[in-house]
């Protein structure tokens, strides 16, 4: 599950269980992006925070793992990149891109958009009413999730305004950013960042994997 994860919240977690049982995944691997490309112009929590954050929120489902693959890797993200990656890690698992269909109606500016297709199946989730525009491919799978109506963005100004987001984020994920001071006025707890875990999820132990981004 590909994304930035800023904070993860209960409807990526939803779009994932769902889009492994209906397509029989054996595993959905969680990776958040280092430094995405579509928001180099946008403030975005230090990678740590978020990997962290997301290692919190899958930890209860053995299904769900965590991936450092886009963390640690220098430079820009770019989608091609993590596929490629993950692709050389597991060379004979079936990889499923599960994306937001706002993200995927832009797929065809993505770098490298044709090598995708030939890496992965893309799956769409979707927020009850929102409609797809037509992009010129049959093979992408659509999926309407209605926890997808939950946003990130919507998360840090709810925090930023001194609101609560418990129920919209997993508990953990709740006490962590209160804890670091994400989203809140005073940036530089959120500056200092935190140190790297001590161990990572191993990405090539099991045999297939799914993507997803907000």
């Amino acid at each position: 599950m590909g994304g930035t994860f800023d904070p993860i919240h209960h409807g990526h977690l939803v779009a994932a269980s769902e889009v492994a049982s209906v397509f029989g995944l054996d595993e959905v691997v969680f990776v958040p992006t280092g430094q995405p490309w579509q928001k180099a112009k946008q403030e975005v929590s230090p990678a740590e925070h978020r990997y962290l954050m997301t290692v919190i929120a899958t930890a209860s489902n053995p299904r769900f793992s965590v991936s450092r693959v886009d963390v640690d890797r220098p430079g820009r993200t770019y989608t091609i990149d993590t596929l490629r990656e993950l692709h050389a890690l597991r060379p004979d698992a079936d990889l499923f891109f599960i994306t937001g269909a706002d993200a995927l109606a832009q797929i065809l500016s993505w770098k490298d958009v044709d090598e995708l297709w030939s890496l992965a199946h893309f799956v769409g989730v979707t927020r009850p009413g929102h409609e797809l525009s037509n992009i010129g491919r049959d093979d992408i799978s659509l999926m309407e999730i209605p926890a997808m109506a939950i946003s990130s963005t919507d998360c840090r100004e709810r925090v930023h305004a001194g609101h609560p987001v418990w129920y919209l984020v997993p508990d953990g994920v709740v006490q962590y950013i209160a804890k670091y001071g994400l989203y809140t006025p005073d940036v530089a707890a959120v500056e200092s960042g935190v140190g790297r875990p001590v161990a990572a999820t191993d990405a090539a132990s099991r045999t297939a994997t799914a993507l997803v981004t907000p």
